[in-house]
């Protein structure tokens, strides 16, 4: 009897230490896995058991992981060649378009008939709207790959600032406006020609989108709030404003690359952007952390949302 309770003891002892050596790697393979993930290298996980079921696991995760990776490379590849392709059809497009409308100007000042002053009238149209694309496209590229400098920004003057240099459209669109800051300053670290960029392009998106109103909130947390009535925006619509050339059926005449671009700047800086509606009203939602590190790379390679 005493035999056989020593060897189920010692059974007991021996798959403890199993499942603690089992334990063990299961947790050194996680390990592994989170920093290949996070690190470009070729190397495989390594497996520190012997246990045939643990190491079937740890081959089956190593090829799912340099599939995810070959994937990731090859998206970003493709990234890489759609930047520098809208880089280049823009610079090249800003030379002859330029020409044109300066002909165009010329045209404008000759004796012409009624009919004569129409047409060039409608190329006129034409060509300031490709130009505004052309120049869109170009601030685009320019704007997801340069170089972001910091300097302590004011957040809440920053906001008074561009409120300013939109009041004009602001009014021209009937637009009520209500603003709502701290009493103290909210100070980051941020780029401020980027800040500034990413505040014109939300504001510019809420003068397409605004049922005649917008309220703008700053909280001491370096929340920025810009709300505003957005008849006929969908939930839908308003989780894909973020998405580079998309745009809604109330706002066709536009590129889809500002919100995008407001985006890639924010994400870049370290902090985040959301858009939401709901009942009817269009809330997008930029924060910007105390400490905020900054980011390289574009959102859309990590993740789609924002």
């Amino acid at each position: 009897m005493v035999y056989i309770a020593a060897a189920a003891v010692f059974a007991v002892l021996v798959l403890a230490v199993r499942i603690i050596l089992q334990r063990r790697a299961l947790y050194m393979l996680g390990e592994d896995a989170a920093r290949i993930l996070s690190a470009d290298t070729n190397a495989h996980l390594t497996v520190r058991t012997g246990d045939r079921a643990v190491r079937a696991l740890a081959a089956r995760l190593d090829g799912e992981i340099h599939e995810l990776r070959r994937m990731r490379l090859r998206y970003e590849s493709g990234d890489r060649e759609l930047h520098d392709a809208v880089a280049n059809v823009s610079h090249d497009l800003r030379t002859p378009l330029t020409a044109i409308c300066g002909s165009l100007d010329l045209l404008e000042g000759e004796q012409m008939s009624e009919d004569a002053r129409r047409y060039v009238s409608t190329i006129r149209n034409r060509a300031d709207s490709m130009r505004k694309l052309t120049e869109e496209l170009f601030r685009y590229s320019i704007a997801t790959d340069g170089e972001l400098s910091r300097e302590d920004v004011d957040l809440g003057r920053m906001i008074e600032e561009e409120l300013a240099d939109f009041y004009g459209a602001l009014t021209k669109a009937g637009i009520e406006l209500c603003v709502t800051l701290p009493p103290r300053a909210v100070v980051r670290s941020l780029d401020g020609g980027a800040v500034r960029r990413v505040l014109g392009n939300i504001l510019d998106n809420a003068v397409k989108y605004s049922g005649g109103d917008l309220s703008v909130t700053l909280t001491e947390g370096g929340e920025m709030m810009f709300s505003n009535s957005a008849p006929g925006l969908s939930a839908v619509e308003a989780g894909r404003l973020f998405d580079r050339f998309y745009t809604v059926s109330t706002a066709r005449t536009s590129t889809g690359l500002g919100l995008s671009v407001a985006r890639s700047l924010v994400y870049r800086m370290g902090g985040t952007v959301s858009a939401d509606c709901e009942c009817g009203r269009l809330t997008v939602t930029v924060k910007f952390p105390a400490e905020a590190p900054e980011k390289s790379g574009s959102p859309d390679n990590l993740s789609r949302n924002a």
